[in-house]
């Protein structure tokens, strides 16, 4: 199946000419991965599908993995995770930020960061769109690290950063809480929504991507808690969170981000083991839908630490 590539702004490419309703051959399937593990993200526009296939054409890249809440899957397929704006949960996924309401706004993050074992990526379809906001951001790793000065690659090489699970925005260290509130019924801990306590999770703070063998800036905002021994690096606590201050920001870069403006039958695959993701969230009310499909993490990229005694 011919198909052109081209690159979108800043971070990732666009698949033009594709359809996933087409058979497919190993060859073009194999030709796919080389492009994910190349560009990290890549975009499919205007693909009319069922859940059924978008199963199916993500299998291409792994096998998938459901997600740990029963209330968010589809119950005729559970590989799929629908993600939704304007439903049920509107209240719980509500937050302000400069005084206005905004439902699932999410900080930069990469999927299951807090267990040492992300999966390895995801694959999402919009159903149903925002008529304003909803757009889902993707920022690129390796480029990230790439881009460091080497007086910096040189000082983080051997260091390992701990993540820290937390419901309450308000405790994350090292997002941007300026203008923000929680909302009445925002979380308060793990079990609000179904979540069990996660242990902390250390990573490398830079790490080999398993199948490219980039290297992938390991810093991420959304839980960071902190460097691990710092003072083995020669460092007191307080400079080694503002050396996580410098790295988070760095990673918030523009040229390290592609923001989607979604469409109906857009689709975005994207390499949960080196690009990091963000939604801008929807107004109260805003019907958005998106079919997630995730591929499975079959590799441990970091370890958790033992949970406290109870």
């Amino acid at each position: 199946m011919p198909f052109e590539v081209r690159p979108l702004q800043n971070v990732g490419a666009e698949v033009i000419g594709f359809d996933v309703l087409r058979p497919m051959t190993e060859e073009t399937e194999a030709e796919l991965r080389a492009l994910w593990y190349h560009h990290a993200i890549l975009l499919f526009r205007g693909q009319d599908i069922d859940p059924e296939r978008q199963i199916a054409f993500s299998r291409i890249f792994g096998p998938l993995e459901k997600h740990p809440l029963a209330v968010t899957r589809s119950e005729d397929n559970p590989e799929l995770f629908v993600l939704e704006n304007g439903g049920d949960r509107d209240a719980v996924n509500t937050a302000f930020y400069d005084d206005e309401p905004i439902v699932g706004r999410l900080d930069w993050h990469m999927d299951l960061h807090y267990t040492g074992r992300p999966n390895h990526g995801a694959l999402i379809r919009a159903v149903e769109v925002a008529g304003e906001g909803g757009l889902t951001g993707f920022g690129d790793l390796a480029l990230a690290y790439d881009a460091l000065d080497e007086a910096t690659k040189q000082q983080i090489n051997q260091l390992e950063v701990a993540y820290r699970f937390e419901m309450q925005r308000v405790k994350m260290r090292f997002v941007n809480l300026e203008g923000y509130a929680p909302g009445p019924h925002s979380p308060k801990k793990p079990s609000d929504v179904g979540f069990p306590d996660f242990p902390d999770s250390i990573y490398p703070a830079v790490v080999e991507h398993p199948v490219s063998g980039r290297k992938i800036l390991e810093v991420v905002e959304q839980f960071l808690d902190r460097i691990v021994d710092p003072e083995k690096a020669g460092m007191t606590a307080k400079e080694s969170d503002d050396l996580l201050r410098r790295l988070v920001a760095h990673t918030r870069k523009p040229e390290f981000h592609y923001f989607h403006t979604w469409k109906p039958g857009d689709m975005i695959l994207w390499d949960n083991w080196r690009a990091m993701h963000c939604t801008t969230g929807t107004r109260p009310g805003t019907k958005r839908v998106i079919n997630r499909t995730t591929i499975e993490g079959n590799k441990t990229l970091g370890r958790q630490l033992e949970a406290p005694a109870a």
